[in-house]
């Protein structure tokens, strides 16, 4: 593969798509993002996804060829036939069992289309140019859509905000506690809209790191906001592109990777 060229990346989210045009070294270089409707149908929403390409690769000036394109990489919430790329998004109803990977690969054929989990991506991005570089073992946590407003209301200073910033930041300390006992974690990166809340989560989230570990080796973790921000999970898509020997596998033999779906 010819990695001097730019790859496609698409998030798809029950709150927002994106798209961006990435170079290989992870930086993007154009990007934007639409809501994710919820009164369409799997097409309408399909053709919303489409132009939404179309904007950024013509804001990008590049075109949608083989000649100027290394890959498409997506991520798609969850569940999904993998890596076939049949997703059945949990916050978009329209789409169920929908050929998102099929779909990308018609449209850019002759190179490769990567379809994974949308966490998986955003950690992917976190560990490849993000706060897990350099590390070996890194936790990835996404918390997302549904609590916009109530962040909204808590850095407002809504008593009913705050209290449930308090209750997310406080069970994400816990979780990432007992993660910390079963992995031999140097760094968990949390993404996704909640985690730009700052202070309002993540001081409840340390003080139940701090009343929930007591061993030396978990002092050592650090438990940051994710380094990309909103952009980790686009930087983690091209990620399946530019290094695809560490964040994909999906084409290796023994795969169903889907026959009918060129550019695997």
């Amino acid at each position: 593969m010819d990695t001097a060229r730019p790859a496609l990346a698409v998030d798809v989210g029950g709150t927002k798509l994106a798209a961006g045009v990435t170079e290989p070294g992870g930086r993007l270089i154009a990007w934007e993002q639409t809501p994710t409707r919820r009164d369409l149908d799997a097409e309408q929403l399909w053709r919303t996804l489409d132009a939404l390409i179309t904007r950024v690769l013509e804001g990008a000036k590049v075109s949608a060829g083989a000649a100027e394109l290394a890959g498409v990489g997506c991520g798609c919430g969850g569940p999904m036939e993998w890596p076939s790329g049949l997703v059945s998004p949990l916050n978009i109803p329209a789409w169920r069992a929908f050929p998102l990977r099929g779909r990308l690969a018609e449209r850019f054929a002759g190179i490769p289309v990567r379809v994974h989990n949308d966490a998986i991506c955003m950690t992917a991005g976190e560990h490849w140019r993000g706060a897990g570089r350099g590390t070996s073992n890194m936790l990835g946590m996404v918390v997302s859509t549904g609590a916009k407003d109530l962040a909204a209301d808590g850095a407002a200073g809504h008593q009913v905000g705050v209290a449930a910033m308090r209750r997310a930041g406080k069970a994400l300390g816990i979780a990432i506690a007992s993660a910390m006992y079963l992995c031999d974690l140097e760094v968990v990166s949390v993404g996704g809209g909640l985690s730009q809340a700052g202070a309002l989560v993540f001081d409840p989230l340390q003080e139940a790191l701090r009343a929930h570990t007591g061993m030396e080796f978990t002092k050592q973790v650090r438990v940051v906001p994710a380094e990309l921000g909103q952009g980790a999970g686009l930087v983690g898509a091209a990620a399946l592109i530019f290094a695809a020997d560490r964040y994909w596998s999906g084409d290796l033999p023994g795969r169903l990777t889907g026959a009918t779906h060129p550019g695997s």
